[in-house]
C-alpha cells in the first residue's frame, strides 16, 4: 500500500514543454450490416494533431458526432487507435506498461458528460469516491477518508454527502462530486467531456467557476470538450475546431472569436453567438447536415456545407498549416 503523500503529482515537463503531444491520431470504427455494402469504417477521427502546454485550457469544439469523444478516450488510452501517437510528458501513452502506465492513468482524469451515468445508483458516494484511492493502493482507510474530505471542501461539499446514493443529490451536486472523484489522484491534466451539458444555466456556471478556482489552486491543464462556444470563450485560452473527424482550425481564444478563419469556424460564431461572430451573420445556420462519417466527402469534407466553396475545393483535401497570417488552419481560402 503506498501513503497517500507518495502519491503527490512528480514535477511536470521542462520549461516550453508540452505536457501533451497529440500526432497524427487515427481511429476508424468498422460498420456491420449490409447497408453499407463490403467493409466500411466510421471515420471517427482522422489525421488529427495538436498539443497542450502546461496549465494551459485547451477547447476542442465541433458538432455532435465530429470525434470529439473517440480523441478524448483515444488521449487517455481507453480506446486503442489504429495509428499515430499520444505522448503525456513526453511518454508515449500506449507503450506504458505496468507501473508506469498506473501512474499515467492517475495523472490524466476524466470528468464525463452525464453525472448521473458516471456513478452507480446503488453505491452510496462515500464508497464510489474511495474506489480510485483503493484500486491504487493509496492510503490507509483513514487516510483515503481524510482526502475524500480535503477534496469535497475543494469542490465546495460537505461529508453529509458521503452516506447519499446519486438519486438524492441533485444535477449540480453530482456534477461537483463527478469532478471531487477525478481530482483524488491528484491529475495533471484533467479531460472534461461536456461536463456542463447536461445541467440549468445557473448550475453550468457555478461548474465554470469552480473548474477555473481548481484549475488556478491546483495547477491543472485541461482539456474541456464543448459544443457550447459560451463554455468555451468563458474558460478557454486556445480552441481547436474539429469537423468530421479532422482539427479545421486552431487559435487563441481571442483569434477565434474576434477573426475567424474557417468557413466552419465562422458559422458557428454565427449560430452560436451572433453578437460576438466577427463575421456579422453573413454566414447564418449551416446548410444542412454534417456528410457521413462512414463516407466523408472528397477534397474538404466541409465544401458541401461551405458557402464559399470553389472547384480545388471539392477535389483537394487542405491541409492544417499556417495561414497568410500564422493561424493554424485546414482551408483553402482562410478569410484571416
Amino acid at each position: 500500500m503506498t501513503a497517500l503523500v507518495e502519491a503527490d503529482r512528480a514535477p511536470g515537463p521542462a520549461a516550453g514543454e508540452p505536457l501533451v503531444v497529440v500526432e497524427d491520431l487515427v481511429k476508424h470504427f468498422p460498420v456491420k450490416g449490409r447497408a453499407f455494402g463490403g467493409k466500411s469504417y466510421v471515420h471517427s477521427v482522422d489525421h488529427v494533431s495538436f498539443t497542450i502546454a502546461p496549465g494551459e485550457v485547451l477547447g476542442l469544439v465541433g458538432e455532435s458526432g465530429c470525434g470529439k469523444s473517440t480523441l478524448a478516450r483515444a488521449m487517455l488510452g481507453l480506446t486503442p487507435v489504429d495509428s499515430g501517437r499520444v505522448f503525456f510528458d513526453g511518454v508515449h501513452v500506449a507503450r506504458t506498461r505496468g507501473r508506469g502506465r498506473k501512474a499515467m492513468r492517475r495523472s490524466m482524469q476524466l470528468v464525463f458528460q452525464d453525472p448521473f451515468a458516471a456513478l452507480d445508483p446503488r453505491m452510496r458516494l462515500g464508497t464510489s469516491l474511495e474506489a480510485p484511492l483503493a484500486q491504487h493502493g493509496l492510503g490507509t482507510r483513514e487516510e483515503r477518508h481524510q482526502r475524500i474530505l480535503q477534496v469535497l471542501g475543494q469542490v465546495g461539499l460537505d461529508a453529509s454527502f458521503l452516506g447519499r446514493r446519486p438519486g438524492e443529490c441533485s444535477g449540480g451536486q453530482l456534477q461537483r462530486l463527478v469532478v471531487a472523484r477525478a481530482l483524488l489522484l491528484r491529475p495533471r491534466l484533467l479531460i472534461c467531456d461536456e461536463p456542463t451539458s447536461a445541467l440549468d444555466a445557473s448550475v453550468r456556471a457555478q461548474i465554470l467557476n469552480l473548474l477555473v478556482e481548481l484549475k488556478d489552486e491546483l495547477d491543472l491543464t485541461l482539456l474541456m470538450i464543448s459544443h457550447d462556444l459560451r463554455v468555451v470563450r468563458h474558460i478557454c485560452d486556445r480552441v481547436a475546431v474539429m469537423y468530421l473527424g479532422e482539427i479545421v482550425e486552431v487559435a487563441s481564444r481571442e483569434e477565434l472569436f474576434e477573426r475567424p478563419a474557417h468557413p466552419y469556424t465562422r458559422a458557428l460564431l454565427d449560430a452560436s453567438l451572433p453578437e460576438a461572430s466577427a463575421g456579422e451573420g453573413e454566414f447564418g445556420a449551416l446548410r444542412g447536415e454534417p456528410p457521413s462519417p462512414v463516407s466523408p466527402p472528397s477534397g474538404c469534407r466541409f465544401h458541401p456545407r461551405c458557402p464559399l466553396v470553389g472547384e480545388r475545393c471539392r477535389t483537394q483535401a487542405p491541409t492544417l498549416g499556417a495561414g497568410p497570417t500564422g493561424r493554424l488552419v485546414s482551408c483553402h481560402y482562410p478569410s484571416a
